[in-house]
């Protein structure tokens, strides 16, 4: 007894038996969504034909597909016009600061590094004690500035006004470094923040959206080849019905 082709496709229009297709209620939210584009006046009653089904998930697949391209792209693009914007220059400290010294300048850093060092504490020491022997025991006869040391107080002075300007200047230079490592700190963190940005951008993005459509994807696959096996399954009986049957019936096959 045949079955009748009483069940009309809402998308193609053409007659087929209710087993060739499925009812608009039994579909996903995605091919539900993918229907109603192609016919507005369709129903949770409506049937649709198997194949007019798997063009709609084909083409919904591809949809998703495209779209998740083009934002990748997009994406891409924008990393990498941020990575070609020359918007830091990272400059040698060495060439802008130290590269152009005059020679006051160098005196000036030699003598704030011998200043800060424990050589020169240890020679001025030798001095001090050797100025003060001298004075005291009378060594050799010399007595030329004695107790309280008052020429030895203005040698002092004199050695501490000259000194602490030209540390200042080595110190002024100090900071002139500083702010060139600053400015580049500055520089190197706005261009990598911008690009971790981009970044962060492309990982919600897979996270969000491309990996649940992945997962759509895989499951429609699922019901296509789940529908693919279901017309599969009549054939391979009908198959074997035949062939049982000739079997038994060798002589009709004549």
């Amino acid at each position: 007894m045949a079955i009748k082709k009483n069940q009309i496709c809402v998308v193609c229009g053409n007659r087929f038996t209710i087993m060739e297709g499925l009812f608009l209620r039994d579909l996903s939210d995605l091919l539900k969504e993918q229907v109603l584009k192609v016919n507005n006046d369709a129903r949770e009653s409506s049937f649709i034909c198997l194949k007019d089904m798997q063009k709609l998930r084909i083409s919904k697949m591809q949809g998703i597909i495209d779209q998740d391209l083009n934002i990748d792209h997009q994406m891409s693009d924008e990393l990498k016009k941020e990575l070609a914007k020359d918007t830091y220059v990272i400059k040698n400290i060495n060439d802008t600061v130290y590269g152009k010294r005059t020679k006051g300048q160098r005196m000036a850093d030699a003598v704030a590094k011998f200043g800060g060092s424990w050589g020169f504490i240890i020679v001025f020491t030798v001095i001090l004690v050797i100025w003060m022997a001298i004075n005291i025991v009378h060594l050799f006869g010399i007595n030329f500035d004695p107790y309280p040391f008052i020429l030895l107080n203005l040698f002092l002075s004199c050695v501490a006004a000259i000194q602490a300007p030209i540390i200042m200047m080595s110190q002024n230079r100090q900071a002139d470094r500083d702010r060139f490592d600053s400015e580049n700190d500055y520089k190197t963190n706005t261009k990598s923040e911008m690009e971790i940005r981009i970044l962060h951008k492309k990982l919600d993005q897979l996270n969000e959206v491309q990996w649940p459509h992945i997962l759509d994807i895989q499951k429609m696959q699922i019901e296509v080849l789940s529908e693919i096996e279901n017309e599969i399954q009549p054939l391979k009986a009908n198959n074997q019905h035949e062939r049982d049957r000739n079997t038994r019936h060798p002589n009709r096959r004549n």
